[in-house]
């Protein structure tokens, strides 16, 4: 599932592209709303929400759109050919007359009026790259559950909205703990919160989830993604296991302290 930082760039490629203009095409492939027709609506702009994209109208109706593991938004030019995905794969079509934003493989499609968008994000807690981002009530949140393991409580989109498995093993690494360290015994949550949303907002227009300052292939990660390779500060093979929904933690066995899985 992607980061809180992508669906920022998709929520940034969406509102340049269409924001202000009228639709004049409109295609929601799915069946609760395979007959509404926005056209002739001009869009007012995308925001994201966590990992949750908002794609407001006038006349006060949102698309609430999702990506999960295999969604995507891709924009095209007046007469482009649309190349990224199988026609049978497109589940939303919005186009004016500068841009088409085509969603592929999109496990949400939903209509809502704006004044109830809280209906499909509620449910969220602090958004680390909204205007709104609150680090007492994320900290909150996650001290409401102190021997959650901290790996779980950061992808707990209700406890802070945008953090996917990258930045949990990052932010762990960081830290100095594994994954499974409970929350009550993390040596300091806010420091860990303030890093979060530092990181989060400077990868925000870029890709990669860069956590090291390296922004090389390869070297963009601390432990993630580094099964068995040398940890990067102390030369310790990077171990590996599964933890939250069957998710793969990585941690140097050197460098982070903290419970581990039985092997």
């Amino acid at each position: 599932m992607p980061e809180g930082d992508s669906i920022y760039r998709v929520a940034t490629q969406l509102d340049q592209a269409l924001t202000g203009q009228v639709l004049t095409v409109s295609d929601l492939r799915v069946p609760a709303h395979a007959t509404a027709d926005l056209t002739g609506r001009r869009v007012l702009g995308t925001v994201p929400r966590g990992k949750h994209l908002l794609t407001r109208f006038d006349g006060g109706v949102t698309l609430h759109t999702h990506l999960r593991m295999d969604g995507r938004w891709q924009v095209f030019r007046p007469g482009e050919r649309w190349r990224s995905g199988p026609a049978f794969q497109i589940r939303a079509v919005l186009g004016t007359e500068r841009a088409t934003a085509v969603g592929y493989r999109l496990p949400v499609v939903q209509l809502l009026r704006t004044a109830e968008e809280q209906r499909a994000v509620g449910h969220l807690g602090p958004d680390l790259l909204g205007p709104d981002w609150d680090a007492a009530e994320a900290r909150r949140r996650l001290l409401a559950a102190p021997q959650r393991p901290m790996g779980a409580a950061l992808l707990d989109q209700r406890n802070l909205a945008g953090i996917g498995n990258v930045y949990a093993n990052e932010l762990a690494f960081l830290a100095g703990v594994t994954p499974w360290t409970p929350v009550a015994d993390l040596p300091d949550l806010d420091r860990l919160l303030h890093r979060a949303h530092q990181l989060l907002d400077a990868n925000k227009l870029r890709p990669g989830h860069v956590t090291t300052g390296d922004t090389r292939p390869g070297s963009q990660h601390w432990v993630y993604g580094r099964a068995r390779r040398s940890c990067v500060r102390c030369g310790t093979p990077i171990r590996t296991a599964k933890h939250d929904q069957e998710r793969v933690a990585y941690w140097c066995p050197r460098c982070q302290r903290g419970p581990v899985p039985a092997r």
